[in-house]
């Protein structure tokens, strides 16, 4: 009888040593599996962006059929990278997430370029039209900073420009806002594209 409780007694001492160590061991995995998720949730936030989204207006729309009226909603979206190259699009959905999700997508189809100064401005005045909207923008000196509200500040910020002044006239839409300031940036011309057609009138007019 003293035997068998002595060995009863060396058994659940052993189990008693071995316990923590098994603890410790699932504890380490389970502190491995964790740093391995917490891994992979940094790479994924340290991607780097290609495009800054902002939108600029969401409308709801309403369609009226035999059956009632159909509902949806549309969303104005302008992409940049802040180095001179933006986009705009709208896209339309039953929900506001997928409306936006498509005019994000449609606006990284349609994109555009516009040579900036050093001082992060635009290289002349210059005015854009679209219908009834014009937009006139001015260079600025550093400092100054962006002298405009609405869809104007949302498409020059994205794009990189950082003094400029501007002014919209007629029509407040904020899709025609951003058509006719994506005419002025598309008129722009910067110093080599003005000597070269300046050469070519000078050679014009020795023909003459």
């Amino acid at each position: 009888m003293v035997e068998n409780e002595n060995k009863v007694n060396e058994t659940a001492t052993q189990e008693v040593k071995e316990a923590p160590a098994a603890t410790e061991e699932k504890a380490g995995k389970k502190n491995l599996r964790n740093g391995k998720r917490n891994f992979q949730r940094k790479d994924r936030k340290a991607e780097p962006k290609e495009y800054e989204e902002r939108v600029v207006a969401i409308n709801r729309v309403t369609k009226v059929v035999k059956g009632g009226k159909r509902m949806k909603f549309s969303a104005v979206v302008v992409i940049g990278n802040g180095k001179g190259k933006y986009g705009f699009a709208t896209g339309k959905s039953g929900e506001v997430p997928d409306a936006i999700k498509k005019a994000v997508d449609r606006a990284k189809r349609n994109t555009f370029t516009v040579k900036l100064v050093n001082a992060g401005s635009i290289s002349h005045e210059i005015i854009g039209t679209f219908g009834a909207t014009r937009v006139f923008l001015k260079p600025a000196p550093e400092g100054t900073g962006i002298i405009a509200g609405g869809a104007v500040r949302a498409i020059l910020e994205l794009t990189g420009i950082k003094n400029v002044y501007s002014k919209v006239y007629g029509s407040r839409t904020p899709i025609n806002v951003i058509r006719a300031t994506n005419n002025a940036l598309s008129n722009l011309k910067n110093y080599q594209a003005v000597k070269a057609l300046r050469s070519k009138e000078e050679v014009k007019a020795d023909a003459k």
